[in-house]
């Protein structure tokens, strides 16, 4: 569980310097790189769209995820969620357009997907070698710094989210280790990036997509991998 908890923390402090930056930021300029992230955003999701190797894989797990994720709404759950945050704290974003759930929900899907994550927990777990979480660790605080400077306090919410996701992960490794094959874990970085994409065109405001009910999608491969 060390990896999983350093990589929470990382998140969690970066998060909480990037506000420390957003608090010196001018409307304008803050809007300005908010599109700006939303590119970055959009090209991460893009690197790792091509990495899937069973494309029916991925389209079940897209239709199977949201059907799930439509059944019990988990972007209201979200969104209701971010603002009862909002009111507790008074936490008022320079751009009123961003609130605590897009900021929570972007940094969760960035920091969670992609094989560094798996990988490193299955190390983690099997072999106590936290190496890659560590290093993983490194990556997401910087990047979390950037994000929180535009999208605020919900991007340290995200380090709680690591740390039972990679936390689950090491702890149940000897599980899922022989489900987490090499195709997999490119088929669950694909949807996870097509999830991506959807978050960056939602920043730059050419869609509204309710992303948090596309999320269950990102864990579908590995069921379909057992009949497929």
């Amino acid at each position: 569980m060390a990896g999983a908890l350093v990589n929470g923390v990382a998140i969690i402090i970066g998060g909480i310097v990037g506000m420390l930056f957003r608090s010196g930021l001018s409307e304008r300029v803050a809007s300005a790189l908010m599109n700006a992230l939303s590119l970055c955003v959009l090209y991460i999701g893009i690197s790792g769209l091509f990495s899937g190797e069973n494309m029916m894989v991925i389209i079940l797990s897209l239709v199977a995820g949201t059907l799930i994720g439509e059944l019990f709404d988990l972007n209201q759950k979200i969104t209701v969620f971010g603002n009862r945050l909002e009111l507790k704290f008074a936490s008022k974003s320079k751009n009123s357009s961003i609130s605590i759930a897009q900021g929570f929900v972007t940094a969760s899907l960035i920091v969670c997907v992609g094989a560094m994550g798996i990988v490193g927990s299955l190390q983690s777990g099997l072999a106590n070698d936290h190496s890659t979480l560590f290093a993983k660790a490194l990556i997401d605080g910087i990047v979390c710094i950037v994000l929180a400077s535009t999208l605020g306090i919900g991007v340290a919410l995200s380090g709680f989210v690591i740390i039972l996701y990679e936390g689950s992960l090491t702890l149940f490794a000897s599980v899922l280790a022989p489900l987490l094959t090499d195709s997999v874990i490119n088929d669950l970085t694909t949807v996870g990036s097509l999830l991506i994409i959807a978050l960056s065109l939602n920043l730059l405001k050419v869609t509204d997509i309710k992303v948090m009910n596309l999320a269950p999608a990102v864990f579908m491969p590995i069921i379909f991998s057992l009949f497929m």
